[in-house]
């Protein structure tokens, strides 16, 4: 939690203490942790509870609905995931918080933590699962939390370089500009801007080797400032990118690809740039219409 935890944190902190209560005690419970922003402390009063928690095997469903009875809480909201999965989430409101509840085996949350650090999966949402367990506050099994945050906080590597080199791949908007600025593309456009934004933060937090992932993604300028290895004022610049008029923010765009380029290369030198490096000075040219067309010959005669 941050050293100034909002007030609103502060009170999602201890009611998710009294929420995470009668789970713990049902037998198979093994730990309980509150991530997400009550977490780090920058809850606002539109925030919820996120609450991890973790079992030998998942308790009844009726126990479960006991749980949510003694916190008083309100009908599912709604659920994702499948019980026989091993893993499920349910939300629920309580007080008018909703509390997204993730319940989980230790077999399949481990096997997560795997099929990142191990597997090396770039592009799973776990990732930012992961990046959750590193600011997550135990509320019960601290040992075990504490252990897989000491194991999660050993970014590997081979990782950082898998997410560089996947992530290492942008549309090249520069090139096709003209195509798209003289038609009605505006949504393509921004699509490219918006894959592109998330490709630049990919890359840069493999480089910096911090967990990302593009699912839900929020708070740009708080992720920028924990990034030790970016392009000059970055999250200013990312986002102007869909405020300018769009030659210019195709040519910020373009400019902060390069200077990302620039960062692996000095930084990551094992990682192939060359692709996207020549495809950086590229512009696409338009073809000549030959002067018997513009006079409308037959080419066919």
């Amino acid at each position: 939690m941050s050293a100034t935890p909002t007030p609103e944190s502060l009170y999602l902190h201890t009611l998710a203490r009294h929420i995470s209560a009668p789970y713990v005690a049902l037998p198979g419970a093994r730990a309980a942790m509150l991530s997400g922003s009550a977490a780090e402390g920058i809850s606002d009063r539109y925030s919820d509870i996120d609450m991890m928690l973790y079992y030998d095997e998942l308790p009844p469903a009726e126990a479960l609905q006991l749980a949510r009875q003694h916190n008083r809480g309100s009908a599912l909201l709604w659920t994702i995931g499948e019980r026989e999965t091993g893993s499920f989430i349910e939300a629920y409101a309580v007080n008018g918080v909703e509390c997204q509840i993730v319940h989980t085996t230790l077999a399949v949350w481990e096997q997560s933590i795997a099929s990142v650090l191990r597997d090396l999966d770039v592009e799973t949402p776990l990732q930012k699962a992961l990046e959750g367990i590193l600011h997550g506050i135990p509320l019960y099994g601290s040992a075990l939390i504490e252990q897989w945050q000491a194991s999660v906080a050993a970014y590997p590597d081979a990782l950082a370089q898998k997410m560089v080199e996947h992530y290492l791949r942008f549309t090249p908007i520069w090139f096709i500009q003209e195509r798209l600025l003289g038609r009605d593309a505006t949504l393509w456009r921004y699509q490219i801007f918006v894959e592109s934004a998330h490709h630049l933060l990919a890359v840069l937090a493999g480089l910096n080797r911090v967990y990302f992932s593009s699912f839900q993604f929020k708070r740009t300028h708080a992720f920028a400032e924990r990034l030790t290895l970016k392009p000059a004022n970055f999250a200013s610049r990312l986002e102007a990118c869909f405020t300018q008029e769009p030659r210019p923010a195709i040519c910020e765009l373009t400019h902060l690809i390069a200077d990302t380029v620039t960062l692996v290369e000095q930084h990551m030198p094992a990682a192939d740039t060359s692709r996207i490096r020549a495809r950086l000075t590229q512009q696409q040219a338009p073809w000549t219409l030959p002067p018997t067309a513009e006079q409308g010959d037959n080419l066919s005669d």
